[in-house]
């Protein structure tokens, strides 16, 4: 399974990216504005039972034995959670790194034999994992 952001200028990144990885048609998709931040951040608790809800049944549907999480920077929901705070590339990096290690531990519980593979993508295509 792979959860990425919704954002229209990565869209054809991710693609790309997991087209590479010989992944296409592979994978059960889910898009939620933040990608990990979405999923993890209280500001945005009204999505959560949604995206878990859908886990649950494509872990069960597709027997899914992968999470791939893809934030990526320049990220709208990094901002609105960063809040007033100055956003620079250092603080969007920790806001991921925190969603990304949430999203594991909450996998960790839910599902223990479930591999999870976190990366932060750039607009310029450079993949980083976590």
């Amino acid at each position: 399974m792979v959860l990425s952001c919704m954002d229209p200028r990565f869209q054809p990144i991710v693609y790309n990216y997991l087209k590479k990885r010989k992944l296409n048609g592979k994978y059960s998709a889910f898009t939620l504005a933040g990608s990990a931040i979405g999923v993890t951040a209280i500001r945005f608790k009204k999505w959560h039972k949604s995206f878990w809800d859908n886990i649950d049944v494509s872990v069960k549907l597709h027997k899914i034995r992968k999470l791939i999480v893809i934030n990526h920077y320049d990220c709208g929901a990094a901002k609105m959670i960063n809040g007033k705070k100055k956003f620079n590339k250092i603080n969007e990096t920790k806001i991921h790194s925190k969603s990304f290690i949430m999203i594991k531990n909450k996998f960790k519980k839910k599902y223990p034999s479930l591999d999870i593979e976190t990366i932060l993508i750039s607009l310029n295509k450079k993949a980083e994992k976590f």
